[in-house]
């Protein structure tokens, strides 16, 4: 019984760090495809078309038991793929001006803007005389801190690989398409925070996620689709040749889309939008570590560094949430047994 308890208050945790794993792989596949000529509008589309025909099943499936929609919750479907659509539209276009490390870097800025929002929101509490809350805030604020140290220093060698010794071809970007770049992750992470409140209020509304995440991936494709045709002229961006898109689309349809944005779903239903976001630093940590095993990248200082400093902050927001959880549950418990007497009373004096 405890056993299975633990499991489930760790099952958020473990989906959480896989959707880091799948997403930087999109961030590589994406990168790839799009370095053959398709462009971010049709990737877009076609990843969240595939979402959508994957996930069709399950609105028949929960036809019986789901909540009935009304023109709210379809509109809040709407808004959610707009946001989410313009998240992935403007941060593939800024991965195209800059390169996958500076972007990654950049998208740790959404748990900062998520805390923000949260905050006014009301999804969150900022008590400032409380402890927890002080060491959850300090803990966005370093794991931010820690994200940039990973990728924009490095500092000396500290681990070689037989292939790092091999040359290193190095991407060169303009001044002007970093600022192009950055100005376009800007917009995707405060698009992406918007997304991830939208989302929690949505789903205390519709506690189905798997319905939610079809309307997203449907209204998503919708809209992609809409613009892909006034910006794509060229019928070669939508071919699905040479085999590089076409496994980047089904990667992106099946372990981004559907699988990555499903499970980022049922993790904010439960533990809150800022529990999702904190995630995103710890996607500098996975790429770091999946490079050097697998592509023999330079391991450097600043790496370890910038590691054990995100680390260190999200273990931080983790414990304030914990905190904040027990004394809501301290709270709730205390209410039921003060009013357990009361109820005592009135059944008495109902036989009375």
């Amino acid at each position: 019984m405890v056993m299975k308890m633990k499991m489930k208050e760790a099952l958020p945790y473990i989906g959480m760090a896989s959707t880091q794993f799948a997403q930087v792989g999109l961030m590589i596949v994406g990168k790839n495809a799009m370095s053959t000529g398709m462009t971010n509008f049709t990737f877009v589309f076609y990843s969240n078309a595939l979402a959508s025909l994957i996930l069709l099943p399950s609105f028949f499936f929960y036809r019986s038991t789901r909540p009935p929609l009304n023109f709210s919750l379809i509109s809040g479907f709407f808004l959610l793929g707009l946001l989410g659509c313009s998240a992935q539209l403007t941060g593939y276009t800024g991965i195209n001006y800059t390169s996958a490390s500076f972007a990654s870097a950049m998208l740790n800025l959404i748990p900062g803007f998520t805390f923000i929002l949260a905050v006014i929101f009301r999804m969150e509490k900022l008590d400032c005389r409380s402890t927890s809350t002080m060491i959850k805030s300090l803990g966005t604020i370093i794991s931010i801190a820690g994200a940039f140290t990973a990728t924009l220093y490095k500092g000396p060698q500290i681990l070689l690989t037989s292939s790092s010794l091999k040359p290193q071809n190095y991407l060169h970007f303009q001044e002007t398409d970093l600022v192009i770049g950055g100005l376009y992750l800007v917009v995707d992470c405060v698009a992406a925070s918007l997304y991830l409140i939208v989302q929690a209020s949505i789903l205390e509304k519709y506690p189905v996620e798997l319905i939610v995440v079809f309307f997203y991936c449907f209204f998503s494709s919708i809209l992609s689709a809409i613009v892909s045709l006034f910006m794509d002229r060229n019928l070669n961006a939508w071919m699905l040749q040479p085999a590089t898109r076409l496994f980047a689309v089904l990667y992106s349809g099946i372990f981004g889309s559907a699988f990555q944005v499903s499970v980022m779903f049922w993790c904010i239903r439960r533990k809150g939008p800022l529990f999702v976001a904190m995630f995103h630093p710890l996607g500098i940590v996975v790429a770091a570590a999946l490079g050097i095993i697998f592509l023999g990248d330079i391991f450097y200082l600043g790496s370890l560094v910038g590691s054990i400093i995100i680390v260190v902050g999200f273990y931080a927001v983790m414990w304030g949430k914990t905190k904040e959880e027990k004394v809501d549950e301290d709270k709730l418990a205390r209410n039921i047994n003060s009013k357990a007497p009361l109820l005592q009373i009135k059944d008495a004096e109902t036989k009375i």
